[in-house]
């Protein structure tokens, strides 16, 4: 594993959290469900240009569906 992905996971981990306690207080599906995909990815994905694309557009998700 590079320094690069222990980076990334450790940003998209957070920001995961983040997603998970909001969509549990809240009561929203969508923010829960990739906030624990956001959890998820850097143990699921090892490639560092792959974890960004996968962590970016799961950060988007819960906006653009919800439009």
């Amino acid at each position: 594993m590079s320094a690069s992905a222990l980076l990334w996971g450790v940003v998209f981990g957070s920001v995961g959290m983040g997603y998970c306690v909001y969509g549990k207080k809240q009561q929203a599906v969508l923010p829960l469900l990739c906030g624990i995909g956001l959890i998820a990815v850097p143990y699921l994905v090892a490639n560092a240009l792959a974890m960004v694309a996968v962590g970016a557009l799961l950060m988007a998700a819960p906006f653009v569906v919800g439009r």
